[in-house]
């Protein structure tokens, strides 16, 4: 009998080595792996170059504390910020992590001015912000908030619809003590839902006209994962706060908060911290993620397998109207919307060797590493194509 709590609804099996895009199980057996960790190893399992990268730092040092200078730090949230929108970065462990500090630098932004009441966070019900007592208040979800009251105070809820308008009374919404707007850019575990780039635009608007914040959750669909480096860069939108993680640690532990220069003037010493965030470790190897996913061409091709990918998926679609709703997603966050309960359809994907995971409004999540090969894009169209012959 197992030790561990019961928080998680596993699947009856186990792997004992990766390799890429596929996992090698305890049973003998090899499964294509299209969850990922849920959109965590974005290079695949046992990347060599990841590999490289955690032995040589594992020989220098692993851990100090943030009370001295961590040189692996100071160049990857140089690089991050050369890349993007930021000014600034703090480092987390987690992608939850990363938006409770995005939470606390928005408001301690207002209470820097003396608007000591402008604290609320304006998001979208059910939505996903991670899974700590604050993040779960956030996301405005009966299912994930149930069991865990009192409510943590400090946070609205606006409806975000697949027509016009997308934000039915927002304004509405926006009090005096708003201090920020967050939003996933696309909604992963609500269902691999984007938010159009006149939405965004929207929003970027609003925040202007109320002088407020504009948080962008990055969390599941940044760091390359839609074919650009941010899944907002699209739009041209300009957030003020981006939490990311996942993708940028390629497997391993690591998140960050990445701000504009105008709301980082609030974070002072004692403000913020993590023991483990921004460790030596964990540093070199969000280092050697950048390393590849900046390469010259490496996002290009990106966008031209996941369109290959799109569109096979569609096809598929259009062969089986009565099974499939809708291709959902962009680049490798991707979302097969069923008409029914999706269970079915993802364990005889798992007997025929295919992993995916599955998302809200019966939708299956599939999230192959970013450097996924055709062939192996391929091989899971054959399957998902056999599963729909079998259940049509």
């Amino acid at each position: 009998m197992s030790a561990l709590a019961k928080n998680y609804n596993r699947r009856k099996i186990s792997f004992k080595r990766g390799k890429g895009s596929f996992l090698y199980a305890t049973n003998g057996k090899k499964y294509l792996d299209f969850v990922q960790g849920i959109a965590v190893n974005s290079l695949g399992h046992a990347n060599p170059y990841l590999i490289k990268a955690i032995k040589k730092q594992a020989n220098k040092v692993w851990h100090v504390s943030n009370a001295f200078i961590i040189p692996e730090g100071e160049i990857l949230a140089k690089r991050l910020t050369q890349k993007t929108f930021a000014d600034f970065v703090i480092f987390q462990n987690s992608g939850t992590e990363a938006t409770e500090a995005a939470i606390k630098v928005a408001r301690k932004y207002f209470y820097s001015k003396g608007k000591r009441n402008k604290n609320r966070i304006l998001c979208i019900k059910n939505s996903f912000h991670g899974r700590t007592i604050a993040a779960i208040f956030a996301s405005g979800s009966k299912k994930m908030t149930e069991g865990f009251g009192p409510k943590v105070p400090g946070f609205d809820h606006i409806e975000f619809r697949k027509f016009k308008p997308r934000f039915p009374n927002i304004r509405s919404k926006i009090k005096k003590n708003t201090a920020a707007i967050m939003v996933e850019t696309i909604m992963g575990e609500g269902g691999i839902k984007p938010i159009p780039d006149k939405c965004l635009k929207y929003l970027r608007k609003i925040c202007n006209e109320k002088k407020i914040l504009l948080i962008l959750d990055e969390v599941q669909c940044g760091i390359g994962r839609t074919g650009d480096f941010f899944a907002f860069e699209r739009s041209k939108v300009k957030p003020d706060i981006v939490p990311i993680a996942k993708g940028i640690g390629g497997g391993f532990p690591l998140g960050a908060v990445l701000m504009t220069k105008k709301v980082a003037k609030s974070m002072s010493p004692g403000s913020h911290g993590s023991t483990f965030g921004g460790n030596p470790l964990a540093m070199s190897v969000g280092n050697a993620v950048l390393d590849q996913i900046t390469k010259k061409g490496f996002l290009n091709n990106l966008k031209k397998i996941s369109k290959y990918f799109h569109n096979e998926l569609n096809q598929i679609k259009r062969d089986y109207p009565k099974l499939i709703k809708e291709v959902r997603g962009r680049g490798l966050l991707i979302g097969l919307q069923l008409f029914n309960d999706q269970a079915k359809f993802i364990q005889k994907l798992e007997n025929n060797k295919l992993l995916v995971i599955k998302a809200a409004e019966n939708v299956v999540r599939i999230l192959p590493p970013l450097n996924v090969k055709k062939l192996e894009i391929d091989i899971a169209i054959k399957i998902i194509r056999k599963v729909c012959k079998e259940l049509n």
